[in-house]
C-alpha cells in the first residue's frame, strides 16, 4: 500500500512515516520546506533503513498539484499534515494562513475525488473547539467560535472534508491532536523550527541549552490552579502511532462514517508551570522565565477525553509528559552539539 505524506518532514508528518514504513507501508512525502530541512530525510533512513521518496512541492500551486497525482495513479491513502501551524503567527498574518491551509486542502480534495476510491486523513486540532466550555474535551463538545486565523483554518477544513465526502467517493478521519512534544527515541528526528520557535517545548529546549536567554510565560492569570495555561501533551510517537491505526482502519473499510472524527491527547492537562518544573527535572538545569502579558488567540485550557480513540481504535498514548520532555532534551542537544 503506498501512502502520501504531505508535510511529511515537518515535525509530526516525519514521525508517522518512521511509523508507516515499520508497519511496512511504502511511502512518498511532499514538502515545501519551508519549517524543516532535507536533513530530515536522513534521519528518516536512519532510524528505517529506507530511502524514502520525496518531492519538493508547493501544494499552494494548483497545477504541480495535478501533474503530481497524474504522475502517481497508485497512491491508496493520503495523510494530510502541510499547514501553517503557530497561533500567534496566524492572528498577525490571517492571509498567509487562509491561503496555506485551505486553498492547498482543496487542491487535494479535487484530485481525490477523481479516484474511484480515497482515503484522507486530516491533521485536525482542538483548537478547533475554541475555549470549551466542559473538560475534557469530547469529541461532541460544541465547536465554539475560532480563537485564532490557525483555529479557523481547522475548523473551516474539517467542514471542506466533511461536505466534499458527502457527495464523492473520498472517506475520511479527522484527528484532533492536543500538543505534540518530544522527539523519535532514537534523537534521529525530532521538532526543528526555523528561526525563534512559536511552541513552548522547543523554546524550552532551547533556553535550556543557553541559546534562548529566556522564556516567556503568557499569562500568569488564568483561572486554573497555578495561573498559567493548561494544555494536554501528548508524546509525538504516540501521536504519529495513531495515525498508522486510522489509515489502516480507511484501507480495511472499517470506519462505520464516511468521516469520522478521534481526539488524540493523554487526557492530562499541565500548565505551563508544571511543563517547565518537569523540563527542570529531567534535565536538571534550572530554567529562566518570566511572565509576560497573554498572547492573542490562547484559551484558558484545553486537555482531551480520548475515550473514543482508546475504544474504537484501540489506541492510547503510552509516554509521560516526563519521558516526552527527556525525548526532546535528548533531541536538542544531539543537534547542536
Amino acid at each position: 500500500m503506498k501512502i502520501l505524506v504531505t508535510g511529511g518532514l515537518g515535525f509530526i508528518g516525519s514521525h508517522t512515516v518512521v511509523e508507516l514504513q515499520n508497519q511496512g507501508f511504502e511511502v512518498i512525502v511532499i514538502d515545501n520546506l519551508s519549517n524543516t530541512s532535507l536533513n530530515v530525510l536522513d534521519g528518516i533512513a536512519n532510524i528505517t533503513g529506507i530511502n524514502t521518496a520525496f518531492e519538493k512541492l508547493d501544494l499552494r500551486e494548483k497545477e504541480k498539484v495535478q501533474d503530481f497525482f497524474k504522475r502517481h495513479h497508485d497512491i491508496d491513502g493520503v495523510i494530510h499534515f502541510a499547514a501553517s501551524k503557530a497561533v500567534g503567527e496566524s492572528v498577525g498574518n490571517p492571509l498567509l494562513y487562509y491561503e496555506n491551509n485551505i486553498n492547498t486542502l482543496v487542491y487535494l480534495l479535487q484530485e481525490l475525488q477523481q479516484k474511484p476510491e480515497a482515503n484522507f486523513i486530516f491533521s485536525s486540532s482542538c483548537t478547533v473547539y475554541g475555549q470549551a466550555e466542559k473538560m475534557p474535551i469530547t469529541e461532541n463538545a460544541s465547536i465554539q467560535t475560532a480563537m485564532s486565523p490557525y483555529g479557523n483554518t481547522k475548523q473551516i477544513g474539517e467542514e471542506i472534508i466533511i461536505d466534499t465526502a458527502k457527495v464523492t467517493n473520498i472517506n475520511a478521519i479527522l484527528l484532533r491532536y492536543f500538543n505534540p512534544i518530544g522527539a523519535h527515541p532514537s534523537a534521529e528526528i525530532g521538532e526543528l523550527p526555523l528561526g525563534v520557535p512559536q511552541n513552548l517545548v522547543p523554546f524550552i529546549t532551547q533556553t535550556g541549552l543557553g541559546l534562548r536567554q529566556e522564556l516567556s510565560v503568557y499569562g500568569d492569570d488564568y483561572s486554573t490552579p497555578d495561573g498559567t495555561a493548561v494544555r494536554d501533551y501528548i508524546h509525538v510517537v504516540d501521536l504519529a502511532k495513531a495515525h498508522v491505526i486510522a489509515m489502516q482502519r480507511l484501507l480495511n473499510k472499517k470506519n462505520l462514517d464516511k468521516v469520522e472524527i478521534f481526539n488524540l491527547g493523554t487526557g492530562t492537562g499541565s500548565s505551563v508551570l508544571e511543563v517547565i518544573h518537569a523540563f527542570e527535572k529531567v534535565s536538571g538545569h534550572k530554567l529562566p522565565y518570566k511572565i509576560v502579558a497573554r498572547r492573542e488567540g490562547d484559551v484558558t485550557s484545553a486537555y482531551a477525553n480520548t475515550d473514543k480513540a482508546n475504544d474504537i481504535l484501540g489506541w492510547k498514548s503510552q509516554s509521560t509528559l516526563e519521558e516526552a520532555l527527556g525525548s526532546a532534551w535528548k533531541w536538542e542537544q544531539k543537534i547542536r552539539s
